[in-house]
């Protein structure tokens, strides 16, 4: 079987972006912001419902 390249866990306690999940994560911010097709950030945070929250406050 092929290693998984992106790590579960930190490598050491100073790089602190490239647990998987933080990853997925600006990953899928990145992807809200510019496509019409909105991914889960998070279980309670969707891009859906926070790109509806922005124009509402403009």
């Amino acid at each position: 079987m092929a290693k998984n390249t992106v790590p579960k866990r930190r490598t050491s306690h100073r790089k602190t972006g490239l647990r998987r999940s933080h990853l997925r994560l600006t990953l899928a911010r990145a992807v809200n912001s510019k496509s019409p097709v909105k991914a889960f950030t998070t279980k309670r945070e969707s891009g859906k419902r926070l790109t509806s929250q922005v124009k509402a406050k403009k």
